[in-house]
């Protein structure tokens, strides 16, 4: 599967020419970011809010490690990001979204929680797939992007957005390829379908369908920042990904159903 129209290079090959195996050394853990347990009082929505900027990393090496657990988004440079990570955390200008797709070469990480203690981590991986970018820088962050999605050990979950109008490239399936073992393992998964807004009912039904069937089932959720469409879901079900516990024990428990003995027949 290329990578390039030009040049015959995959995520996957990028991954294999990496030396993702060799040990690297990582900075201290940020005294900052300490793992807490979250307000059982807080919304999905409100969690989000507490977005706020933590670090950014140009090489993976540069990442802090921290036992936080970490959701990436992904997905190709003019898929909406950046506009989808603001609208969810309900702040305009969290994640950088430039004029220009492509231009944004650092993952950025965003921690999650109030008063200074952290539960979760936010992590906006450049976008890949756009022309304008020297095929070198691709290569270098298509790289970086393939060992953070296979080596990081926190990560939690991965969102890959996707403009419906055009479902799922070649480029988010090989994604999909890399991360496929990691998922096997437990990593959560869901698309999001973004702009939702541009298609009609019938068209959002069919590129549901389409993106199912593509990534292999899974979750697929339409999302549109204009519209503030799935805003509230795609929250809930981030914070049922960090906070598993939590949700169970709010679901309320199924009454116990008394079943009749039945009565035996005389002389039995």
């Amino acid at each position: 599967m290329g990578f390039y129209n030009d040049a015959n290079v995959s995520f996957l090959t990028l991954l294999h020419l990496s030396p993702m195996n060799q040990p690297t050394p990582r900075p201290p853990r940020p005294a900052q970011a300490a793992s807490a347990p979250a307000s059982a009082s807080v919304t999905p929505l409100g969690w989000m809010h507490t977005a706020r900027f933590l670090t950014t990393a140009a090489q993976l090496v540069h990442l802090p490690e921290y036992a936080l657990p970490e959701i990436a988004f992904v997905g190709r440079s003019n898929a909406g990001k950046s506009t989808c990570i603001n609208t969810l955390t309900q702040q305009k200008q969290l994640a950088f979204a430039s004029k220009k797709p492509g231009r944004t070469q650092h993952i950025n990480l965003f921690s999650l929680g109030k008063q200074g203690v952290h539960d979760a981590v936010l992590a906006d991986l450049p976008g890949y797939g756009y022309a304008a970018v020297p095929k070198a820088d691709k290569a270098r962050w298509q790289r970086v992007m393939a060992n953070y999605l296979v080596s990081r050990s926190n990560l939690t979950g991965v969102v890959m957005l996707c403009d419906p109008r055009h479902g799922l490239t070649e480029l988010d399936e090989a994604l999909l390829e890399i991360i496929r073992p990691r998922v096997e393992e437990g990593l959560k998964f869901l698309v999001l379908l973004t702009k939702a807004d541009k298609l009609t009912r019938a068209e959002q039904a069919k590129a549901l369908s389409i993106t199912r069937l593509q990534a292999g089932g899974g979750d697929v959720k339409l999302f549109s920042a204009l519209k503030k469409q799935g805003v509230e879901e795609v929250a809930q079900h981030l914070w049922d990904w960090i906070h598993p516990a939590q949700t169970q024990a709010a679901q309320p428990q199924a009454p116990a159903v008394n079943t009749p003995q039945a009565t035996p027949p005389d002389g039995s």
